[in-house]
């Protein structure tokens, strides 16, 4: 009987950079990300993109991997055969959309940080299952965020919503809201205020920037 390459998948490669967002903003890591369909991709066998992170982490210093790109839950298959043939040299950061909390649970053992991205204007249509993700990260004992990242349409009141649910779902929560890019907000006291607000309903909240491409990267 032939033997099998076992799970594949389609990767836009293992880039380095800067993190762009989030709790970890600003680190160096190594990025696996799945491939969106305008994107270049390459097929990765399980066994070579756990090779290709060993490597990449001898040649040079990193504080991280980050799992992201188009829907990498999606390969949850692909994700724990290539992190059985491990060991990863470094700490894996899930970064995810939140609508596959049943995955969430399946890669907790090989996860460090889960980090749950909202973004845009329909923020609120996806929070339950995002919220159901932390949820079961929090359970699994996991290091676990949420990331706002409103569009100019979502209001104040709606990402007070967000955090108070948060707050419901896992008190341990990090939440870390972005402004849109290129928001002045030397001259504008909405986000002060948004934070202050938002820290009476949940004791770990945050104010960041996120770095535009091509310094950061996602």
């Amino acid at each position: 009987m032939a033997r099998t390459a076992g799970p594949t998948a389609a990767l836009a490669g293992v880039p380095t950079g800067l993190q762009s967002q989030g709790v970890w903003v600003g680190r160096r890591q190594l990025f696996v990300r799945f491939a969106a369909e305008a994107e270049t991709a390459t097929m990765y066998t399980a066994q070579a993109i756990a090779q290709e992170l060993q490597r990449a982490a001898k040649r040079s210093a990193f504080h991280s991997i980050s799992v992201g790109g188009r829907d990498p839950l999606a390969n949850v298959e692909f994700l724990e055969a290539a992190f059985e043939a491990g060991p990863l040299p470094l700490p894996v950061m899930l970064d995810v959309d939140g609508q596959r909390p049943d995955e969430v649970a399946t890669l907790a053992k090989s996860v460090a940080l889960v980090q749950v991205t909202l973004e845009g204007g329909g923020m609120e249509a996806s929070s339950e299952r995002a919220l159901a993700s932390l949820k079961v990260a929090a359970d699994a004992g996991l290091e676990h965020a949420i990331v706002l990242a409103p569009g100019e349409q979502v209001s104040d009141p709606q990402l007070l919503r967000i955090v108070e649910q948060t707050h419901a779902a896992s008190d341990k929560t990090v939440v870390v809201i972005h402004p849109p890019y290129n928001t002045p907000i030397d001259r504008d006291r909405r986000w002060v205020t948004l934070i202050e607000r938002s820290a009476a309903l949940h004791p770990d909240v945050r104010l960041s920037l996120r770095l535009p491409p091509p310094t950061g990267t996602r």
